[in-house]
Order: C-alpha cells, then sequence, then structure tokens
C-alpha cells in the first residue's frame, strides 16, 4: 500500500507539473482531484475538531444555563446552512454578518498590536547606538538612520497635501527606492518558498524513479 501510495504520489505531481507545458486532461483531473480532497479533509477537520468537541461533547458535559446557552451557535450553523436552499437564503445573511463583524474587529486588533505597534517600535531607534567595539557603533548606526531615513521617505511619498517638489520631491523619490527595494524583497522571498517547494517535489519525483 505504501509503495502504491507513492507512485500515485508521483504521478499526481507529474499531472501538476504537466500544466508547465500546457493544459491538458491529466492536470485538470489532479487539479479537480486536489479541490475534492481538501474540501472534503476541511469538512472532516470541522467536524472533529470544531462541531463534535466543543459544541456536542460540550453539551452532554456541561449543565444548567451553560448548557443551553451552546444552543444559540448550533442554531446560527444551521442558519448559514440554509444559504444552499434558494428560498431561505437570506436567512443566512445573520450569521455571515455576526461571523464577519467578529472576524473584522478581531483581525483590526491583531493587525495592530501584531504588525502597527512593533512596526511603529522598530522605527524608534536611537540614530547613535553605542556598541561593543568601533565597528559595531558604526554599523548600528548606520542601520538605524537608514531605517528613520527610509520611513520618512516612504511617508514623504503617500504625502498628497502639497505638490512634490524641492525637498519634497527628492524625499519620495528616495521614498521610491526603499519602497521598491521591499517589494523587491518580499517578492523574492516568495519566489524563493515556491522553488522550495518544486524542489522538494521534483526530489520526491527522483526518488521514486531511483534516479537519487
Amino acid at each position: 500500500m505504501n509503495l502504491l501510495g507513492t507512485w500515485i504520489a508521483a504521478g499526481l505531481t507529474v499531472a501538476i507539473l504537466s500544466f508547465l507545458y500546457r493544459d491538458n486532461p491529466f492536470y485538470k483531473f489532479a487539479e479537480h482531484l486536489f479541490v475534492g480532497v481538501s474540501a472534503g479533509y476541511w469538512v472532516i477537520y470541522i467536524w472533529a475538531f470544531d462541531v463534535k468537541p466543543m459544541l456536542i461533547d460540550e453539551f452532554l458535559r456541561q449543565a444548567g444555563v451553560e448548557k443551553w446557552l451552546l444552543i444559540i451557535p448550533a442554531v446560527f450553523g444551521v442558519m448559514m446552512l440554509m444559504r444552499w436552499v434558494p428560498r431561505t437564503a437570506w436567512i443566512s445573511r445573520w450569521p455571515i454578518s455576526f461571523t464577519v463583524g467578529i472576524a473584522a474587529g478581531l483581525a483590526l486588533t491583531a493587525q495592530v498590536q501584531g504588525y502597527i505597534i512593533p512596526q511603529i517600535q522598530a522605527t524608534l531607534l536611537p540614530l547613535v547606538s553605542i556598541g561593543k567595539t568601533t565597528s559595531e557603533t558604526i554599523a548600528r548606526s548606520f542601520n538605524n538612520i537608514m531605517i528613520f531615513v527610509g520611513v520618512v521617505c516612504a511617508l514623504l511619498f503617500f504625502y498628497f497635501s502639497r505638490e512634490h517638489k524641492g525637498a519634497l520631491k527628492v524625499g519620495s523619490k528616495v521614498g521610491i527606492i526603499f519602497l521598491m527595494i521591499g517589494f523587491g524583497a518580499s517578492f523574492g522571498y516568495t519566489v524563493m518558498a515556491r522553488i522550495s517547494l518544486l524542489i522538494g517535489r521534483l526530489t520526491f519525483l527522483l526518488q521514486v524513479f531511483g534516479l537519487r
């Protein structure tokens, strides 16, 4: 069974990579299979780790008011499933709106506390940072100055209340350079991650066919 599973995985990998040549039935089959298996996996995952332990098991374990409060999320879940029936699809708007509102609030808080505030703190650095050696002091100070200049110039690029002339124009041009460097590094990191996945699949294929 392990050998059969390995060959199936290798065949599906080749089918997906065949799209590099052109669109073909093998790629479409592998794509639809992947989407279907992913959907089935998440249905089982949500049932096993969310619905059953957090709703059914908790309802059987709890007592008193806490037990009956679990009916509220259960009703919301049933209302959300009404989306499949055209005549009752409007009922699903209530739980979906409730879910989207909670998700937006949590995401906003997470972004502010986990990204914006740490990013601001990372830019509040002394322009002269004393190190153990002279070279370390110069390196730290240079990094802090570059961060300060990059942040200020990038903000000047998005300052549209005045026409970009003189010092404002120069600062915005420098800000563009810093932005392009940041975007390029982010894109390069994404490409590197995708190439790592590709190398992993190619290594797997070479092992299956006995070439490595």
